[in-house]
């Protein structure tokens, strides 16, 4: 029997509109067609299977074809088949027979790209553990997996270290400030794999095994998808999940923020500084405690008189205003009693409900709830809307619990543990809803975290409350890269790190010339950190305000580091054609804007190890300087390609490592193929 959707045949398996289904011992597993070369896998136990939507979209109709040969079962959907072994075998420990099914997928030439774990025999070994926990109907699962010989993986988003190959890592499934956690990872075998489950958690990719893990969940749900390349899985996997919008213009040039500006003045005696400077500003960005209390959204009137004066001179000097958004309202906040009293926070499922006490003791808003949803959009409009701001910094998205003590929290759609990494994706919808219905449906909203799916809804995802420090600088190159694996295309970094950062200290203008230049080939080039030392801010009535940093202006750290930072602005600006291309195939193809070297190289071996260059677009590669007192870094170039040094002119052949030249204004950058001829003297550029 070989045809899309043939009539069940008796014995184990099945076949519901082109799925194949199997039940056992309590268990029921099915397989579906989900998208061109692709299938999602669910189970259960004793539960009717669920389609909850956390990531996926409706699949792109295919012709998945389908076989049952007793007790065999397969699915091929394109380049991807799923083969199903049923298996009936009597327990002679227990005296009644068990009833297993193992999975195994193959790619288009029948090879095997990966198998649920073997039982092992007598060890009696299982690849899918639905452990019941006490007093619910949810199990802590596990799903375990052989680990083929050799392979390598990227993804899983950013975990503040510098792995490029995730085999051998684990990694809690979990959002933390500055972790931010989507269970995605491309294997180099010709792969991707999507964990479609939002439950706190562990993925593990050991030697001998692969290891996925839900504390609390109701179902296995996972998604694969088989390709001849890394572009074409990223494809897949964005047409699955979302496609990023197309980047606004104003994406592409420099944004201006600091720690922060404490009133209207300051923000409009920056604009006009870079007006008076010539030096292009595309969005400044207002921070934190600019309202009145937590969860207020609203400026502060004593400080921001009129801000759509303030709005307004901006744009017409071409700048956009972003301001901060915290999810964290206090009990002191004029929202907080109706949010509480209708069920739109956050809730603890024991002890005292204050989730966070940063700013005074708060709760978390739920964006879960669309009711919570539609509550934040009529705040952000009437707060700022009205003023002419339609661009947001969703910060502590992930949500920041001052413990993160995730089995003591409540969504409206469940228990944190149970769906708790949904939070930032659905926090980004909101703002996403809010311009889908105005003028600019594009907008980017800045996010401290993401899920799969959040980039569907315009999501920029930095990297959070990073050191300033050179360990930390390195390890932003490697969470772009993984970033973009995981289908998150906009990333971007507080140049300089956030944490800390004297001015008027020689090592740290190093280190921020460095960053800068980091910062002037990543997606969005973004300045931003908490400057030493800070300052107090007092109301007129004598009452404390949050305290700012010191000055974070790009004229604030000499003239010498300021002629070096304006080149950059001014080689971004020259580089605004070729971006925008690129975050147009970001929003066509799904391919990341910040790219692995694999990405591109694939059959290059050694490009799956290369964490500290990457790829911006198809045609540049960048080699930033993450050490201090450095004139040159090695860099390699992979096979395949002749690369063209732009501080030199210099053409070297593919497949090596060289040493490139990289005193303190050079950042190495080198040109594939002089396949753009108008870049190569993107770095002769003088100020």
């Amino acid at each position: 029997m070989n045809s899309p959707h043939p009539a069940t045949p008796p014995g184990p398996f099945r076949i519901i509109d082109g799925a194949v289904e199997w039940r056992g011992d309590g268990e029921t597993l099915r397989v579906d067609a989900w998208g061109p070369g692709s299938v999602r896998v669910r189970a259960s136990r004793v539960a009717p299977l669920e389609d909850d939507r956390w990531a996926l979209l409706e699949p792109v109709p295919s012709d998945p074809q389908v076989a049952v040969e007793g007790d065999r079962a397969t699915l091929t959907n394109g380049t991807i088949t799923v083969v199903m072994r049923a298996r009936t075998e009597q327990g002679w420990q227990t005296s009644y027979p068990s009833h297993t099914c193992r999975l195994t997928f193959l790619d288009a030439d029948g090879d095997i790209l990966f198998e649920e774990l073997h039982d092992g025999g007598a060890l009696q070994q299982i690849a899918r553990d639905h452990r019941p926990r006490l007093g619910g109907r949810d199990v802590r699962l596990t799903a375990a997996f052989e680990a083929p010989a050799g392979e390598r993986l990227a993804g899983m988003g950013q975990y503040q270290q510098d792995i490029i190959d995730v085999k051998g890592g684990t990694f809690e499934l979990a959002h933390r400030n500055s972790q931010v956690s989507v269970p995605f990872v491309l294997s180099d075998r010709g792969y991707g794999f999507l964990w479609h489950n939002p439950a706190i958690g562990r993925a593990t990719f050991a030697t001998n095994r692969t290891e996925w893990v839900a504390e609390s969940t109701q179902q296995l749900d996972y998604w694969v998808t088989a390709g001849p390349t890394p572009a074409a899985i990223l494809r897949a996997y964005a047409d699955a999940t979302g496609h990023v919008p197309e980047m606004p213009e104003y994406g592409l040039g420099l944004w201006q923020s600091r720690l922060r500006y404490w009133n209207q003045q300051q923000v409009l005696d920056v604009a006009r500084e870079h007006v008076r400077r010539g030096i292009p500003l595309d969005v400044l960005v207002i921070d934190f405690f600019h309202w009145p209390e937590m969860g207020d959204y609203r400026f502060e009137e004593e400080f921001w008189p009129d801000p759509t004066a303030m709005v307004e001179e901006l744009r017409s000097h071409g700048i956009e205003t972003m301001v901060s958004v915290w999810p964290q309202v206090s009990l002191q906040s004029e929202n907080y009693d109706r949010m509480r009293q209708e069920n739109l926070l956050v809730t603890a499922d024991r002890g005292i409900d204050i989730q966070m006490h940063f700013g005074g003791a708060s709760a978390f808003i739920d964006p879960t709830s669309s009711d919570a949803r539609a509550f934040l959009r009529e705040r952000l409009h009437d707060g700022y809307g009205r003023h002419g701001i339609k661009l947001f910094w969703l910060d502590e998205a992930e949500p920041e619990f001052a413990l993160y003590d995730f089995d003591a929290y409540r969504l409206s759609i469940g228990p944190v543990l149970q769906v708790g990494n949904l939070y930032p994706q659905q926090f980004v919808r909101a703002v996403h809803e809010e311009g889908a219905e105005g003028s600019d449906s594009g907008a980017i909203s800045l996010v401290r975290a993401a899920w799969a799916g959040s980039q569907r809804h315009g999501a920029l995802v930095w990297s959070g409350d990073i050191r300033s420090d050179w360990q930390d600088l390195r390890r932003q190159i490697t969470a772009g890269i993984q970033m973009g694996v995981a289908g998150i295309p906009w990333v971007t970094t507080d140049i300089g790190g956030f944490g800390g950062g004297d001015g008027e200290d020689p090592g740290f203008r190093e280190l921020l010339i460095r960053w800068f230049q980091f910062g002037a080939f990543s997606p969005v080039f973004r300045m931003h950190g908490d400057r030493m030392p800070s300052a107090p801010v007092t109301a007129a009535d004598g009452s404390l305000r949050s305290p700012t940093g010191a000055p974070n202006e790009l004229w604030s750290y000499g003239d010498d580091v300021f002629q070096t930072l304006r080149r950059y602005v001014q080689i971004r600006e020259r580089l605004r054609p070729y971006l925008r291309e690129v975050m147009h195939q970001a929003h066509v193809d799904g391919l990341p804007v910040v790219r692995g070297l694999f990405v591109e190289f694939p059959d290059d071996r050694a490009c799956w190890s290369v964490a500290d260059q990457y790829m911006l677009g198809a045609d540049l590669l960048v080699a930033p300087v993450h050490g201090t007192r450095v004139d040159a870094r090695d860099v390699y170039l992979p096979a395949g390609a002749a690369w063209t040094e732009l501080a030199t002119g210099h053409v070297h052949e593919g497949g090596s490592t060289i040493s490139a030249a990289a005193p303190t204004d050079t950042i190495p950058v080198f040109l594939r193929d002089d396949r753009r001829p108008e870049l190569l003297d993107l770095l002769t550029l003088r100020s």
